[in-house]
């Protein structure tokens, strides 16, 4: 059994309560606070950082590590637990204690008919919708949204520049993406719903991994779910696909921690994280780890020296 399928067993039994409003939002990192979330919350038994199971996810949480040893807190890092289904009912449960989340697609987990879209609406629209125990904290300046590409000769074949494109090849055409995509609105049942694209088939690989990459290079699929902060999207000559329909929103790194850790010493180094990681710094990160083949934990320290973060 390895660990993704071990995790999946002891967290599905964590009970999610109704979710709870809160009075008060964080639009900016020019605020030091984060959600309202019930009590002040401390740091001084260490925190836990959980990690999703892709590259980047990785790095960020070994960003977050950094920066909170820096600022004196003790850390353990549980890097590659899985998928948004198995990481937050983690989270809720106790079994970690901060998560690196991303404002579009956790609001649209945590309430799927939220239409926000702008990031301070959005940030607003997540303090409403966060489970009793849990908060946001200051978004930061990167970001990174889910994206569907197609091979510069599938996109000459078809003529698709846009998600709206797709259409024209209705019930021909295999996407490739993680298994959870399937059921996303930020996936194929968006898709259809805001373009009305029907596939042929949906074939369940991997979240931004080398086997959907792999697949779309070899033309097993048509249409891949990547991250936009890939570099193979550049060094492939992939194209992404236009959203004119807006259906993937704003996906600015946030953090998602629970009120028992979020003490002003954790917000405060966050948010120093997170005024400082641009865009593009991110994306030589993930290169670095996917093409160098250089460690997570290596990446993310390095990067935290040269800017005085750690």
């Amino acid at each position: 059994m390895n660990r993704r399928t071990l995790l999946g067993g002891l967290f599905a039994a964590a009970s999610v309560p109704a979710l709870t409003a809160c009075a008060s939002g964080i639009t900016s990192l020019d605020s030091e606070g984060g959600s309202s979330g019930g009590g002040g919350g401390s740091s001084k038994g260490g925190v836990t950082i959980g990690t999703a199971n892709f590259t980047e996810n990785q790095v960020l949480g070994y960003l977050y590590a950094a920066v909170l040893q820096q600022a004196g807190v003790k850390v353990k890092v549980r890097p590659n637990l899985g998928t948004r289904e198995i990481v937050i009912p983690a989270l809720r449960a106790g079994d970690i204690d901060l998560l690196p989340e991303y404002q579009g697609a956790l609001l649209n987990y945590l309430a799927p008919k939220d239409t926000s879209a702008e990031p301070g609406t959005m940030q607003n629209a997540l303090t409403l919708a966060m489970p009793g125990g849990l908060q946001v904290l200051p978004y930061g300046r990167a970001a990174d949204s889910d994206c569907f590409v197609v091979t510069r000769e599938t996109a000459t074949k078809y003529g698709l520049s846009s998600l709206a494109d797709l259409t024209k090849q209705n019930g021909k055409l295999v996407i490739g993406a993680a298994p959870e995509v399937k059921k996303r609105q930020v996936g194929a049942v968006g898709l259809k719903d805001v373009y009305g694209v029907e596939f042929k088939e949906f074939k369940s690989l991997d979240s931004d991994g080398p086997l959907v990459k792999g697949a779309l290079k070899k033309g097993d699929v048509d249409v891949a779910n990547l991250f936009s902060t890939d570099t193979d999207i550049k060094a492939n000559d992939w194209v992404v696909l236009s959203d004119p329909k807006n259906l993937i929103p704003s996906q600015h790194i946030v953090p998602l921690i629970a009120d028992r850790k979020a003490d002003d010493t954790v917000r405060k180094a966050l948010a120093k994280l997170g005024n400082a990681l641009t865009t593009e710094q991110l994306t030589e990160l993930n290169r670095q780890v996917d093409k160098d083949k250089k460690d997570p934990e290596d990446v993310a320290n390095a990067y935290a020296k040269q800017h005085g973060l750690a």
